[in-house]
């Protein structure tokens, strides 16, 4: 990927040059045609100012038009703007800019930010996140005091501004800024695209573990992706890259679905998509939508404070109460008695206006079918944790708080199972889901569809190997070759007349 630095004029970037880095005037980045044939450059506007409609500005929005990936983008500059939004994406650095600043005397402080970093040591953890919030090479944060440190505003600093003294050390952090893996150009023969892959590193149980995220990162990178793991904190960076990976359990009130809604405004390809988490993580949304395409389930209730007493009635004793969020068997419940019932409905319903509920259907183990493109892609046989009802026993003790899996060939699973998962994750979508059922008699019934099944080394790899890791990968990639034939299509259609 071409790194190309766009300045005014070429006297305004006065240092020697750097390594794999053009630098071109803005004039010449606007209008020179063989600089728009570019294919794949990532551009750092420069530019003394980003006014709306100012040079500055039509550089971000016409790189973002060819397909080149601007730093600041568009959606920075607009964001940088209006002190509203500045302080609400800021919220969060609220402890760290205490913190930073608890030691100054006066009411105010200025904050220069060059790519990333600052001249003092102790401000340099805050000049980092606050660059990861606003990806713009050079900035300038005003604080004042009023009871504790506010974040007034954060602008761009020309570069023909930058103080004669603190010149030098521009020069090294931007040397140290371009000299980035994620920046370089060694890897120009071979990667294509740009790949973030969302993850918790905290996260107790992720989709993925540890080794499996290796492969995953091996099968990206073999297929052409530059790849790399990102986390909540890096929100603002999305538009840096081209397609998006979630391995962190997804929920609708969560980042993880913003993540995915940012990702498709940015217009990069997402697994999952924040369709498929909006559908798929509501158990109430996903029981109406299986029940109208009549896909086979239990027998399902939704319950809600006036229906409450009828649950006996119509599901009997036991039965399952779902929160409609519930993941990993959490939030899941087996109630064998009426008191429990009615005091494990009294905490759900404080939380949610609906409950799911369901006949207990007591099994050996349950199938999960993984399906990507609506294809069949891997096959499971999840057994019950170890005197355990559910496959996963938070409760249990260490060594049995997950029961076995068995991963079978695609020709050992009963037709009647492959048909009914297959038509339940198409009424989803076309991404990366995990339908699980229960088999009764020669009937199976869809549990529930999981946007972000888990893909862990050892467990569902066990007939794929490496290739399941592989065919996820290139998914990706196809997607996104079918989005830039289409782009690119669609930008040679002759003007109509």
């Amino acid at each position: 990927m071409r790194k190309i630095v766009v300045v005014n004029t070429q006297e305004d970037w006065g240092f020697s040059n750097m390594d794999d880095v053009e630098v071109v005037s803005a004039k010449t980045y606007l209008t020179d045609l063989a600089i728009m044939e570019i294919r794949n450059a990532r551009v750092f506007n420069l530019c003394r100012s980003y006014k709306y409609q100012s040079t500055g500005y039509y550089v971000s929005l016409l790189a973002e038009a060819r397909g080149h990936k601007a730093i600041p983008s568009v959606t920075t500059i607009q964001d940088l703007k209006s002190q509203t939004i500045v302080r609400a994406i800021t919220e969060e650095l609220n402890d760290l800019i205490q913190k930073s600043l608890s030691r100054l005397k006066s009411k105010n402080f200025v904050l220069s930010i060059y790519f990333g970093q600052n001249v003092a040591k102790q401000y340099e953890k805050l000049s980092k996140q606050l660059h990861t919030l606003f990806q713009a090479p050079l900035l300038r944060a005003h604080f004042i005091y009023n009871k504790e440190w506010i974040l007034q505003s954060i602008q761009p600093i020309p570069l023909n501004e930058v103080p004669e003294e603190h010149k030098r050390y521009v020069v090294k952090f931007a040397k140290a800024y371009f000299a980035k893996n994620r920046f370089s150009t060694v890897r120009t023969n071979k990667t294509v695209y740009d790949l973030a892959i969302l993850v918790n590193p905290s996260e107790t149980a992720p989709p993925s573990n540890k080794k499996a995220m290796e492969l995953f990162i091996s099968a990206a990178e073999s297929v052409g992706f530059y790849t790399e793991l990102i986390t909540k904190d890096d929100y603002r960076r999305l538009s840096e890259f081209d397609a998006l990976f979630i391995r962190e359990t997804t929920s609708v009130n969560h980042h993880t679905y913003r993540f995915a809604r940012r990702a498709e405004a940015d217009g990069l390809v997402s697994i999952d998509d924040a369709a498929s988490i909006l559908r798929c993580t509501n158990k109430v949304y996903l029981a109406e939508l299986l029940t109208k395409a009549k896909v086979p389930i239990p027998k399902t209730m939704i319950i809600h404070k006036d229906n409450r007493e009828q649950v006996v009635a119509e599901l009997g004793l036991p039965c399952v109460l779902k929160k409609p969020d519930s993941s990993f068997s959490q939030g899941v419940v087996k109630v064998k008695t009426e008191a429990d019932l009615d005091r494990e409905l009294e905490k759900m319903l404080l939380t949610s206006e609906l409950i799911i509920g369901q006949e207990f259907m007591p099994t050996d183990y349950d199938w999960r079918i993984g399906i990507l493109d609506k294809q069949p892609l891997y096959a499971c046989k999840y057994y019950m944790a170890k005197d355990h009802w559910q496959i996963y026993n938070w409760e249990g003790k260490k060594n049995d708080t997950v029961g076995n899996v068995e991963t079978l060939p695609m020709e050992s699973v009963p037709f009647f199972v492959m048909h009914t998962a297959l038509k339940a994750a198409n009424l989803i979508g076309d991404g990366l889901y995990g339908v699980d059922l229960k088999v009764i008699g020669d009937k199976a019934y869809v549990i529930e569809v999981n946007d972000n099944p888990s893909i862990d080394y050892g467990w569902e790899d066990q007939i794929l190997k490496k290739d399941l890791y592989l065919t996820i990968m290139k998914s990706i990639k196809k997607r996104l070759d079918r989005k830039k034939v289409s782009k690119d299509e669609h930008q040679e259609q002759p003007a109509s007349v």
